[in-house]
């Protein structure tokens, strides 16, 4: 996949104001500090496009970054984390679950989570949430250049056996920093654009 062009074209926080035109979308959650924005920047190839910040909970909308005018990604606030008042996160909720119920442009979401650490409740409930409204799930391993490779067999353990994986889900192990998973993204979504 060549990334030709990119557009942060709507940020949303209700369903009045997602796009209008019917183009297929990819969801991207993940705890707030996953590296979500470096995921961002690393696929659409630019370097600050997405902001990453050093204090997370930056992200307060529905961000819809149209990619070669032909397919949405859609950042959402991240999840878990603390300094975010109850009443924000509950907000975020909200706003998050009325675009799953509502959305049928969305063809599969890419939850990352932090390859370094085990997933947390918060990473289960979001994917069971995920799961419950039948969403095919990428699980996207981020920071897989900051694990020593004596360890990733064990690592690769404890992750598969915290998400009870079904047939239509699976895990790509990425690095912002040496690019590794990009590829098999482009494929996902390649794969999604293909069907009709």
């Amino acid at each position: 996949m060549k990334i030709k062009t990119v557009e942060l074209k709507t940020m949303a926080t209700r369903i009045s104001q997602y796009p209008s035109d019917n183009k297929k979308e990819f969801l991207l959650v993940g705890r707030s500090n996953v590296g979500k924005s470096s995921f961002i920047n690393t696929l659409i190839n630019r370097k600050n496009y997405a902001r990453t910040s050093s204090k997370p909970g930056k992200t307060q909308t529905l961000n819809f970054y149209l990619v070669n005018e032909e397919f949405y990604l859609v950042d959402v606030p991240g999840y878990g984390y603390a300094s975010v008042s109850k009443e924000t996160q509950h907000k975020f909720g909200m706003m998050i679950e009325e675009y799953l119920i509502n959305r049928e442009n969305l063809q599969r979401v890419f939850m990352l989570i932090d390859y370094r650490h085990k997933p947390t409740e918060d990473d289960l409930l979001m994917f069971n949430f995920l799961k419950y409204y039948n969403l095919s799930v990428t699980i996207v391993a981020t920071k897989y250049d900051k694990v020593k490779t004596s360890a990733r067999e064990k690592q690769d353990k404890v992750i598969n056996n915290f998400f009870e994986l079904k047939e239509n889900d699976n895990i790509i192990f990425f690095s912002s920093i040496t690019k590794k998973g990009k590829d098999e993204i482009y494929n996902r979504i390649e794969e999604c654009l293909a069907h009709k």
